[in-house]
């Protein structure tokens, strides 16, 4: 089976995360965008309760359409002990969404890199967290994905495992079939390291993928996004922009998927200039999907 397109609202994360914007809306009009699942974050739920995720579950039947993962973000690198534990416990609810919205992917991240946090404790932190996390995954039939990520939008600081000897460490250490990769292109890019060699290493354990294209705005540079830290959600720097536009070499992604026959989701993050540019998007990944698979 081909890798299926599925879409996620980043241009409109932070209006659905503080509930400016009906999440049961933007799961009706993403029924129009063209794509064949839609992959939600937890953050959108009100909370995790049959009151406020059976209205999602019916609005997702009534428009025919998947739920393809569940968006997640622990903190397994914060420096309490506690508070480690606690992302643990959030981190099972997250697998138990997305058990109960029928879907077989969670993302996984990290952590934030904190300040005087060492590479070997963090990484130790890291893997801790998933391995403890991957006992409720199996048990619920789940693939928690490691992206290689930047920045939650409600961290104060960029990913800990951004860079890519960090997060090649951290996956090398757990060995399970309900672990895996996702892969973010334009995310590479941000670290500093080149996103078609990175996939290279990474193919044979891809699970999920985000395609995006990243801009820099106007003055901004690469090294500003490496440096940047202390202020919640993205650097000033970033922007999100239509899927093909951007930095990345897609044809080269798509050979290098193809050769492992890969056929998970790929989840369009888009939309900064409204819906019509994840419909686009869509297209545009579709159309290489059919050159490539």
């Amino acid at each position: 089976m081909p890798p299926r397109i599925s879409v996620f609202p980043k241009c409109f994360f932070d209006e659905l995360v503080d509930g400016r914007m009906s999440f049961e809306r933007w799961i009706r009009d993403a029924a129009d965008l063209g794509g064949e699942g839609v992959e939600h974050y937890d953050g959108f739920f009100r909370s995790l309760a049959p009151e406020d995720v059976d209205p999602i579950k019916r609005a997702m039947a009534e428009t025919r359409q998947v739920t393809s993962m569940i968006c997640f973000s622990p903190d397994f690198t914060h420096p309490d002990a506690e508070e480690r534990r606690r992302q643990v416990e959030r981190q099972k609810a997250a697998i138990d969404l997305t058990a109960r919205l029928g879907a077989r992917h969670c993302r996984t991240l990290s952590g934030q890199r904190y300040p005087d946090l060492t590479r070997k404790e963090g990484i130790a932190r890291t893997v801790d967290g998933i391995r403890r996390s991957l006992e409720c995954a199996e048990r619920r039939g789940v693939t928690l994905c490691m992206e290689n990520h930047y920045k939650d939008g409600t961290w104060r600081y960029p990913e800990f495992a951004q860079p890519e000897d960090i997060f090649l460490e951290i996956i090398e250490r757990i060995d399970s079939p309900f672990f895996g990769v996702q892969y973010d292109p334009s995310n590479a890019t941000v670290g500093g390291f080149d996103p078609v060699r990175f996939l290279a290493k990474v193919r044979h354990r891809v699970v999920t993928m985000h395609a995006s294209d990243r801009y820099l705005a106007p003055g901004a540079t690469l090294e500003d996004l490496r440096t940047a830290d202390g202020t919640t959600g993205y650097a000033a720097a970033l922007r999100h922009g239509e899927t093909g536009k951007g930095l990345n070499d897609y044809d080269a992604i798509f050979r290098l998927l193809a050769e492992v026959q890969f056929d998970g989701w790929i989840s369009v993050e888009a939309g900064l200039e409204g819906l019509d540019e994840i419909g686009r998007s869509v297209e545009f990944l579709k159309a290489k999907r059919a050159l490539h698979f």
